[in-house]
């Protein structure tokens, strides 16, 4: 990759990384001490899933640097499978979705799939819609059905919202 080429690439995730932001923060809620979020992961200030120390009260400067390193590396980790040339509010819903459900996830989706075809329309409805219209990415792993041995999910009201304001900044992105 050229070094003009890394620069654009790099200051359109910084770019996505501010847009995020706020969509993050919304959905997220800054909490200043460590907490088990509900599927029981240790997380602090905005949802941030790394590096936090139980019983740790965080401030709210740590918990703004926390949330832009986070949505950076993020950034950074899902350009790697993505068009360079999307719109910045596409990137941004992107961006907040993997800070949600990690890269992999993300690389990995029928949304990033779209957009590396060239299908923005599909990949952002893909943000909360499966091909056959029912819902996607808005459950949790809410234990074992005793019966079968199944894993039984439950739907996030949070998360429903969520995906419907990801898939919001997904769309404008599209219409500028």
């Amino acid at each position: 990759m050229s070094a003009a080429r890394a620069g654009a690439r790099a200051a359109a995730v910084l770019a996505a990384a501010a847009l995020a932001s706020p969509i993050v923060a919304e959905f997220e809620g800054r909490v200043l001490r460590a907490y088990r979020d509900p599927v029981g992961i240790l997380t602090a200030c905005d949802g941030d899933t790394r590096n936090v120390q139980g019983g740790r009260t965080y401030t709210e400067a740590e918990c703004d640097r926390r949330l832009v390193t986070a949505l950076a590396e993020h950034g950074a980790g899902i350009a790697e499978c993505l068009p360079d040339d999307l719109p910045l509010w596409t990137r941004a819903a992107f961006t907040s979705f993997a800070y949600n459900v990690g890269d992999g996830a993300f690389c990995r989706s029928s949304m990033a799939q779209a957009a590396r075809a060239g299908n923005l329309e599909l990949a952002c409805r893909r943000l909360n819609e499966r091909p056959d219209g029912r819902p996607q990415w808005v459950f949790v792993r809410a234990g074992v059905d005793p019966k079968t041995g199944a894993p039984t999910y439950k739907q996030l009201p949070g998360l429903v919202k969520r995906r419907a304001a990801e898939r919001a900044a997904c769309e404008r992105g599209l219409s500028t």
